[in-house]
């Protein structure tokens, strides 16, 4: 779980970052820190699905479930075999 933790991590950073002195954890707030909007959260889901050969439901993908690295990377295990 710890190399797909930094895999999303370095994701996001690239992907959403705008200041690239603000330091991410794996628990830092993305949605309701305003990190991630619902556009880049259908991004991210897509980078999911494709990287780990996976489908997850609409109704899967909430705020709650991609507001943290943790919450995303445990979602994503729910869907692998």
């Amino acid at each position: 779980m710890e190399e797909m933790k930094d895999i999303v991590l370095e994701y996001v950073i690239n992907e959403y970052l705008e200041d690239e002195d603000e330091e991410l954890s794996y628990d830092t707030p993305l949605i309701s820190g305003g990190i991630v909007d619902s556009f880049s959260m259908v991004s991210l889901k897509r980078f999911l699905e494709n990287k780990y050969k996976i489908s997850i439901p609409d109704d899967k993908a909430t705020p709650e479930a991609f507001d943290s690295v943790t919450k995303i990377c445990t979602l994503v295990n729910e869907f692998l075999n």
